[in-house]
């Protein structure tokens, strides 16, 4: 007998998933959520979720908007059970689903026809593309409707779902399975869905071919010609959806097949051109204009665009200036400062882990381096698209056709910088002055785009034009002082390059920029102020240290600032707080410098609650700030360590209560991230003496807090903690050492590669890559404490250095801490020698002669004296070291004394050792025997 719900399980179920997806009633969600976490214990649930599904609003028991929302969410959860529980779905279920889901593509409801292809599409993927061979067939066939039985909508939903599954499984469709790849037996059923009567259709097989592009699969490849046919025929559809994909083909193509284009370059510049210029469609104008920028950074194809040049750019200014209805949006923009910013109006903040270097990052320690209820074909893990407020999203951020065509301009002026200036002078002359706004605001665009491409060409105009646009930081529209920021701010390159020939020249228009840009940042006008803020950023990045004498000014702007911004704007300000501190660096010790900012600072410190999202940038910033000025930041650091420490404190505290109720919000792992990079700054910046009284007062114990965040399941804050404990192995080692039985075997589990999170793959490695430099640090400086972890740590770290998939960044840290861990433990690593020497020597052989190199080839030698004869298969590669070490003029002291001792044994050891060292080069023979004799 076939399994039937029960009624009223099925309608209290349907509600909860209702309410789940509805965030008008938030009390009901979180009740929903729970309960529905309750329900997916239930061994019937797949099925429970299929038949809501598969209901419409009368067996449901709901109003249709409601069901439409139920049945979504049922799909949603439905997907994500798939996802995790896939192996433990009994095959009679399995098989009921897919039998049951692929008829539901032909439902009325577009948004049920998208979250149904999702559930097909993670059923493939879970299954592998040859689990479900028959689902193909089904797609196909209903996408085509040969026999005319199938509905538009129908067909729609089917070739919505190829196109899902082609976008989650493109590298497994090209695979070989048994002598066959599934690619090769699609694209001919996707080339003859390019001739069906169904623009939708036409246009989303378009898109599965635009997935496979990039791939350049052997099946396309070869096929090229048949499908630039297609193209080619598609390129006069009457659907404006079907050219929209038809550039994006062309798009992708210039990187897939670029020589395929060049013969018909003459033909696809007018289409392009045409297409862009389709002011009706924006979508389509934009993907023409996409053309354009991926031509321009492609370097055969880039420089054949010469001929067609005087066609192409007056294409790309026409683009630039506003639409029709942006100038209805922008007309007569007011003075705003005074008033308040919206909720919606302030982006969302996430920290960034300050500490954690990235994969290619350098081998040491990282440098300092963010009521709806539809649901999108994109969603995954159950997520919910957040409602649309009315002018919740600010159009000035988003990627357009005036942007694209402006970055457009940018990359063709570095191929034809003398040519693009002569096209564009005559419009920059006509409208830089033009009486209308909207044609001084995209001649100004115009003129920052060509800024890096056409400096050379542009410099002879400079002296006069730079203290035009300075005026133009007054013009009477907010828009147009905005955009003028912009492009001050490309043209600091220009400036800054006077400094070789004209120093006076430079520090005349520098000191002119940094006064026009810094009034702006106090315009009347809050989007002006942002542009202001954004373009001082810019400069400073460009300025750097050049702008050291201004540091006085700058700051007291910034105090004003800080009085004047709202909400929104206060995030940029503290981008270029912090960027003046890394490149000014110890000028905000400066008793007046240090007093304006550190006022300001600590007047918005106060101000900020610790659960406001702005304590994330401000935090950064202070980070930064800390770095900067050293030991003078020390009459700041108590109130803002112990807040540090309590803002850790309580984050950990509700991670704990939530983990306990799942009713309870999670709290923001930023607040962690940030507060631990702080902490960390701070360490720094002030004396041993001093961060170790903070340290032994600080309540919690910040080691207590610090071991739990080193097994936090947030990948950084994890990375965060790692960068933290370094630093005190580095600044606080008589503090840490009595904890270290505490910390020591947490650190062991995290150098374990096998348990890193494949989905996280590259924020894994970074917390392995932290997790290796700070055992580095502490092997560097402990013995007895290490000693029970030395097997352990050792297996760790040779499995690191060991394996290909590890990134060299983490694979070097590593061999430092290896080497490190030699220092005072080789005994127990001399027995191993033979093991990792190889291994260890090709970890760090393109790495730089820094001292921790210097550090971890002493621990090396040391063991090399307790069993030299482990080296006998790479002593070769172990003298190239020496030499190249040697040579770099690394300035670990006792390096030069190890060395010397290990390759003096050697040559006592060995009778051929002149025979060794015969091996390398002239070079480095010459450096080993006047270095150390031998």
């Amino acid at each position: 007998m076939a399994w039937q719900p029960d009624e009223t399980q099925m309608r209290q179920l349907a509600g909860y998933l209702r309410d789940a997806l509805d965030g008008r009633d938030q009390n009901a969600q979180k009740y929903a959520t729970v309960m529905l976490s309750q329900a997916k214990s239930s061994p019937d649930i797949a099925n429970y979720l299929m038949s809501i599904l598969k209901g419409d609003a009368n067996y449901l028991g709901l109003p249709p908007d409601q069901a439409v929302l139920s049945r979504s969410m049922a799909a949603i959860t439905l997907k994500n059970l798939i996802k995790t529980k896939y192996n433990t779905i009994p095959t009679d279920k399995l098989a009921s689903i897919r039998k049951s889901i692929v008829p539901c593509l032909s439902d009325s409801n577009l948004q049920i026809r998208n979250v149904v292809g999702t559930v097909i599409t993670e059923l493939v993927k879970q299954g592998g593309v040859a689990g479900w061979p028959e689902v193909y067939g089904e797609l196909f066939s209903m996408a085509e409707n040969e026999q005319g039985q199938v509905t538009e909508k129908a067909q729609e939903g089917a070739i919505s779902s190829i196109l899902k599954i082609c976008e989650d499984n493109s590298k497994v469709l090209n695979k070989d399975y048994m002598g066959q790849i599934p690619l090769d037996a699609f694209l001919p059923k996707l080339y003859k869905l390019m001739t069906s009567d169904n623009a939708r259709v036409r246009a989303l097989t378009l898109e599965c071919v635009n997935i496979f592009l990039p791939l350049k699969p052997k099946a396309l490849i070869t096929s090229m010609e048949t499908f630039l046919t297609h193209l080619f025929r598609l390129s006069s559809d009457s659907s404006d959806d079907v050219r929209r994909f038809v550039c994006r083909s062309f798009v992708q193509l210039v990187d897939t097949k670029p020589d395929a284009l060049l013969p018909f370059m003459n033909g696809l510049v007018d289409y392009m051109v045409t297409q862009q210029r389709n002011t009706d469609e924006p979508d389509l104008a934009l993907e023409a204009a996409e053309f354009w920028l991926s031509l321009g950074e492609h370097k055969e194809l880039g420089v054949s665009l010469g001929p067609y040049l005087s066609k192409i750019i007056p294409t790309l200014l026409e683009s630039m200036v506003y639409s029709d209805d942006d100038i209805a949006r922008l007309e007569g923009e007011r003075d705003d400062a005074e008033e308040e910013d919206r909720e919606q109006d302030i982006k969302p903040q996430f920290a960034k882990s300050k500490r954690g270097p990235t994969i290619d990052q350098s081998v040491s320690k990282g440098t300092n381096g963010a009521n709806g209820t539809a649901v999108s074909d994109e969603l995954s893990d159950g997520e919910i698209e957040e409602p649309e407020e009315e002018d919740g999203e600010n159009p000035e951020e988003e990627w357009n056709l005036r942007k694209c065509s402006a970055a457009a301009l940018d990359v063709l002026a570095s191929f034809f910088p003398e040519q693009i200036f002569e096209v564009s002078l005559p419009y920059l002359k006509g409208n830089l002055t033009h009486q209308d706004w909207p044609n001084r605001e995209a001649a100004v665009l115009a003129f920052g785009a060509v800024a890096e491409g056409c400096e050379a060409v542009v410099a002879p105009y400079l002296p006069d034009l730079i203290p035009f646009l300075l005026s133009l930081l007054q013009d009477r529209e907010p828009v147009v002082r905005k955009i003028t920021c912009w492009a001050l701010g490309r043209y600091t390159r220009w400036v800054v390059h006077l400094e070789r020939e004209h120093p006076d020249q430079m520090s005349k228009y520098l000191e002119m920029t940094v006064d026009g840009i810094l009034k702006t940042m106090v315009d009347r006008n809050k989007s002006v102020q942002e542009g202001a803020a954004s373009a001082f950023s810019t400069l400073e990045e460009t300025a750097t240290y050049r702008l050291t004498p201004y540091c006085l000014p700058i700051v007291q702007q910034f105090a004003k600032c800080f009085d004047m911004f709202k909400d929104r704007n206060m995030f940029i300000l503290y981008d270029c707080v912090q960027t003046l501190a890394e490149h000014v660096g110890p000028k905000l010790q400066d008793p007046q410098v240090e007093r304006v900012l550190m006022g300001a600072l600590t007047q918005r410190w106060q101000k900020v609650s610790d659960r406001s999202r702005e304590l994330f940038p401000l935090l950064e910033c202070l980070s930064y700030v800390a770095a900067a000025m050293g030991n003078a930041f020390s009459p700041y650091a108590v109130p803002i360590f112990t807040r540090c420490i309590q803002v850790v404190h309580q984050n950990l505290e509700e991670s704990h209560a939530a983990a306990e109720n799942a009713g309870l919000d999670k709290p923001d792992k930023d607040f962690l991230v940030t507060s631990l990079d702080l902490l960390s700054s701070i360490i720094q910046a002030l004396t041993a003496e001093q961060s170790g009284q903070l340290v032994a007062s600080s309540e919690p114990k910040m080691f207590d807090l610090l071991r739990h965040c080193m097994q936090d399941p947030n990948n950084d804050v994890r990375q965060s903690s790692y960068a933290l404990l370094g630093d005190c192995a580095i600044y606080l080692f008589p503090h840490l050492q009595p904890v270290l039985p505490a910390i020591l075997p947490v650190l062991v589990t995290q150098l374990d590669v096998s348990t890193m999170s494949v989905d996280a793959a590259e924020s894994s490695f970074a917390v392995i890559n932290n997790a290796c430099w700070s055992c580095g640090e502490i092997a560097r400086q402990e013995h007895p404490g290490l000693l029970p972890y030395v097997k352990k740590i050792y297996e760790r770290l040779l499995n690191i250095i060991s394996n290909p998939e590890v990134p060299a960044s983490v694979t070097e840290n590593a061999a430092i801490a290896l080497g490190r861990l030699g220092l005072h433990c080789s005994e127990q690593l001399a027995p191993h020698l033979a093991e990792f020497a190889k291994p260890f020597l090709q970890a760090l052989e393109a790495v730089e002669g820094t001292n921790e190199k210097g550090q971890a080839f002493v621990g090396l030698n040391s063991s090399i004296s307790r069993n030299p004869a482990a080296m006998s298969d790479c002593l070769v590669e172990y003298m190239v070291s020496a030499a190249d070490l040697t040579a770099s003029g690394c300035r670990e002291e006792r390096l030069f004394e190890t060395f010397k001792q290990v390759l003096s044994g050697y040559k006592q050891m060995l009778p051929n050792f002149d025979d060794f060292l015969a091996s390398l080069d002239p070079a480095r023979q010459q450096k080993l025997k006047s270095t150390f004799g031998v």
